[in-house]
């Protein structure tokens, strides 16, 4: 058998050590996520109140099997003493494991002080427990720990391992303990296939700290850090591994969140790095080609703000939705809609991206674990295919071509087109702040769902804490989506705006929009001159069109691929604000660099309306 047909049939299993709750809770998540397995993690049984036999019937009611029972610390290469404990642990652990029904114990290389350098004695101590453990019908799966006193490197642990020569003795292979010592993987698929017993993953960040609060803390699921796990699990595959894909992630925010969504998050993670591998039967993704809109939920209050803005902005109502209280603005190709069946304030309440295949896209993400939103709507108007993101926006997948029998614009009456035009061309991106636990989330679904890829994270110190932000994009970069998070604030020493959004709109000449929408009354935000004074110092742009800049409050950033332009509006509906972006040549962030400026900006807006008010 292949190692693409191995993947294909792997079953997928987590380890309960990478969920929130009691070890019942992470059972039913797991079990309702679709996994086929489970690690016990040994301090989720000791804290269960459920004896091992019922938690092993109910693991059986709920279709999952119990892969491996771990850790079992602190075992080889120690004096006669010490392991004549060991082997009672040892022996006690087994007795769990026969009333659990596990077959597989985890046992990591030492870390104890009792412990010494002598790799025959581990195999010998490693033998015996293996001996005592094929007695009582298990096998012993050994793990090299990154922080391992004397071993700490799979090629030093199946050194042990094949010395010590005993068939129920074999070894995990933890991608984490491997990638995050730089250790090179294409040895694994020299090791026979029948002693790999066991195979965990993790993701993680590339991060310079201590290895062991680096996998305490920071491990992430497959896709949301930055190793390379597609080749390592090809590694394993091709040595012949026959066990099941499992997680195991150390992470404080998982271990906090809901175990529902986590277990969701962590199948979508396995089922992306399995079509890495090309091994799975996920429709494809089909190719975006920008976005056909974005909705804003407005109230009777803000809906005439908001409708002011735009036309500030130089947009025209083109519009209105036959059957729901949704009216178009457009300019360009850059198409907002006001719903004004918002629940108060003013947000983003959906996006739309132009896909080539809608229905295909949404099959897509209902196999992908996204929650697909019911839609009422009359028989002429276009069933329209939308799906949850983490953070509840709805994304709609559609076609917006005026000669497309199902575009959704023809759900909408036509109105008198009366705008002021001011340069817009389309919509740039759109920028969603994420609570600090669902930023990876986010990243991974935009990732695997709409098959956007994730740019490196960056951070900013901010006026009111450090912002991490990461945008996903199309390989066209016609579909961006710019995710932000900053750790929650309480008391009265918050930002004052809950988790902002923007809009990015396109145009091609930054400074005459700028102009024309100041001309039609637009709330632009004013920037303070200390900015361009820094901005002469730092890049020394041309003095005119410094000048220029200064004149119309707009920000400037270069990179080694070209230059932006940009500016925004103030604060709209509590929430929402727009942004304007000329991009020159081959100019590929979004001009993060700029970001506190803006943020000190409005912060001086609001309180100035504060106090005007």
């Amino acid at each position: 058998m292949s190692s693409t047909e191995t993947a294909a049939e792997a079953r997928r299993s987590i380890a309960t050590v990478c969920l929130s709750g009691t070890l019942e809770d992470k059972l039913t998540a797991a079990a309702r996520a679709g996994f086929d397995g489970v690690e016990i993690f040994e301090n989720d049984l000791v804290a269960s109140s459920w004896p091992a036999k019922e938690i092993g019937e109910h693991c059986a009611e709920l279709g999952l099997s119990i892969d491996l029972y771990q850790p079992f610390r602190d075992f080889e290469a120690v004096p006669p003493d010490v392991l004549a404990r060991n082997l009672r642990r040892a022996e006690l652990k087994f007795d769990v494991m026969d009333q659990l029904g596990a077959d597989t114990m985890l046992v990591c290389s030492s870390v104890s002080p009792d412990a010494v350098d002598d790799d025959d004695l581990a195999a010998e101590q490693l033998h015996l427990l293996a001996d005592r453990a094929a007695a009582r019908g298990i096998r012993i799966a050994y793990e090299a720990l990154a922080w391992g006193r004397f071993v700490n490197t799979y090629e030093h642990s199946w050194r042990i391992v094949r010395r010590a020569a005993h068939p129920a003795l074999g070894l995990c292979l933890d991608s984490f303990h491997i990638l995050s010592r730089g250790s090179d993987p294409a040895a694994i698929r020299t090791i026979p296939g029948e002693k790999l017993f066991f195979l965990q993953l993790a993701d993680a960040p590339r991060l310079q700290m201590d290895v062991l609060q680096w996998s305490r803390h920071h491990r992430l699921f497959p896709g949301q850090g930055a190793f390379d796990l597609t080749a390592f699990t090809g590694h394993v595959l091709a040595a012949g591994y026959r066990g099941p894909l499992s997680l195991e992630v150390f992470n404080d925010v998982f271990r906090q969140a809901d175990p529902g969504p986590a277990a969701v998050d962590a199948m979508r993670s396995l089922l992306g790095l399995q079509e890495t591998l090309g091994v799975t039967d996920l429709p494809p993704a089909p190719a975006l080609a920008g976005h056909a809109f974005v909705e804003l939920a407005v109230d009777g209050e803000t809906e005439p703000t908001m409708a002011e803005a735009l036309r500030g902005l130089g947009f025209a109502e083109t519009g209105r939705h036959r059957s729901k209280p949704v009216r178009l603005w457009q300019q360009g190709d850059a198409r907002i809609l006001l719903n004004a069946s918002g629940p108060g304030g003013a947000s983003v309440g959906a996006v739309a991206v132009e896909s080539a295949d809608p229905v295909a896209s949404a099959r897509r993400a209902q196999r992908l674990l996204a929650p697909i939103l019911p839609r009422t709507h009359r028989a002429d108007e276009a069933d329209l295919s939308a799906i949850a993101a983490p953070d509840g926006t709805s994304v709609f997948f559609c076609r917006t071509g005026a000669d497309t029998a199902d575009s959704w614009l023809g759900d909408f009456t036509q109105t008198p087109a009366a705008g002021g035009e001011a340069g817009v061309t389309g919509i740039d991106h759109l920028a969603l702040t994420q609570p600090f636990d669902h930023f990876d989330e986010a990243a991974l679904f935009y990732r695997a769902v709409l098959g956007l890829e994730p740019e490196p994270v960056t951070e900013f110190a901010a006026p009111f804490g450090l912002v991490r932000s990461r945008t996903v994009a199309d390989p066209s970069g016609r579909v961006r989506i710019a995710l932000e998070s900053a750790l929650l604030r309480r008391g009265e020493w918050a930002p004052g705006v809950r988790e902002p959004q923007r809009v990015a709109l396109t145009t091609g000449d930054a400074l005459a929009s700028a102009r024309r929408m100041r001309e039609l009354g637009a709330p632009l935000l004013e920037i303070p001159g200390n900015y361009y004074d820094d901005l002469d110092a730092r890049l020394a742009p041309d003095p005119a069109l410094l000048a220029r800049l200064r004149q119309q409050s707009v920000l400037y950033d270069r990179d080694e691929g070209g230059e932006l332009l940009h500016f925004f509006t103030v604060v709209l509906g509590g929430r929402v604000f727009f942004e304007v972006v000329h991009r020159i040549g081959g100019y590929a962030g979004d001009g993060a660099v700029n970001s506190p400026v803006r943020m000190a900006a409005h912060r001086r807006q609001r309180e100035a309306r504060r106090r005007e008010a």
